[in-house]
């Protein structure tokens, strides 16, 4: 019984359909395929050219969502889903730059009992964005696991806690669905 071969492979046996090269014209097919400069300093200008330009698709692409082109950190969709998760909550520690620095203003302020507050605050602020961590981290690991099961989700409940961290306007990839939605 014959099978249907794929068209990329060919039977080994089975002739390649084109004569073999001589051996100058292989060596002459090499040589001008790689076009690598012969000065240091040209290359490293052809180098630098072809990294400011992939810098500027990955920009491009976070300020888009356009997920060809994100940096390897952002890509694929267990970052996606982790993005999308943090995004369409309503999160505690995004005010927390906010927040520090009100609290900052006040522990300058020459008075005690501001000073006394301001330290009370910080601390209980503090404690309240570590349990909004822990709830924002247990509900994504269940949706990951439920979601992802057996696929390697390794690193996405960290991306999402920093995440979180980022006030939403300023977040990178842009946010993509609203506050409310299903992720």
């Amino acid at each position: 019984m014959l099978e249907k071969q794929d068209e990329t492979t060919r039977h080994p046996e089975a002739k390649k359909g084109r004569p073999t090269p001589k051996r100058s014209e292989a060596e002459a097919h090499r040589r001008t395929r790689v076009t690598v400069p012969k000065d240091r300093k040209e290359a490293s200008r052809q180098a630098r050219d072809r990294m400011r330009v992939e810098r500027e698709k990955q920009r491009q692409a976070l300020i888009d969502g356009d997920e060809r082109h994100l940096p390897a950190r952002d890509k694929g969709p267990v970052r996606k889903f982790a993005r999308d998760y943090v995004d369409s909550r309503w999160s505690l520690a995004e005010f927390f730059l906010p927040a520090a620095v009100v609290i900052l203003v006040m522990s300058i302020v020459k008075v005690p009992a501001l000073q006394l507050l301001s330290t009370l605050l910080f601390l209980l602020f503090f404690v309240f964005v570590a349990l909004d961590f822990a709830r924002l981290g247990l509900g994504l690991r269940k949706q990951l696991g439920e979601r992802f099961a057996g696929q390697n989700t390794r690193g996405a409940i960290a991306y999402g806690i920093m995440r979180t961290l980022q006030m939403r306007r300023l977040r990178l990839p842009k946010p993509q669905v609203r506050r409310g939605e299903k992720p």
